[in-house]
């Protein structure tokens, strides 16, 4: 995933700072712009019930989001035993990835704008 240069905004930050953060200040009268809701993280994961089963889905899954989102992502193991799905402590049942700022922004940008 291409980064945008570090010089230029992102489109959609720039879009929430000029339109978006003007408009809820007025609309819910707040006193300062830092009162303003704002986006700190985007959290992609999937789960997946069948890497019980299949051990080598959870790599197919770690390349694909890997691809989508430029990130390398980490796998989530199972909490808790659940007999009735044949599942084990410590077992992964997932993978995550944390975007944050510009990577997050590019990200949103193109899921919103393309997809």
């Amino acid at each position: 995933m291409a980064l945008a240069s570090p010089v230029e905004k992102q489109r959609l930050a720039q879009r929430y700072q000029d339109e978006v953060v003007p408009a809820l200040v007025k609309e819910f009268r707040y006193a300062n712009a830092m009162e303003v809701p704002r986006l700190e993280k985007a959290v992609v994961n999937i789960g997946m019930g069948e890497a019980i089963q299949n051990g080598r889905a959870i790599d197919a899954a770690s390349a694909d989001i890997r691809q989508i989102t430029g990130q390398q992502p980490i796998v989530i193991r199972a909490r808790k035993s659940v007999a009735a799905f044949k599942l084990r402590e410590g077992m992964p049942i997932g993978i995550k990835v944390t975007l944050r700022s510009r990577r997050m922004y590019d990200f949103l940008d193109k899921l919103i704008n393309v997809a």
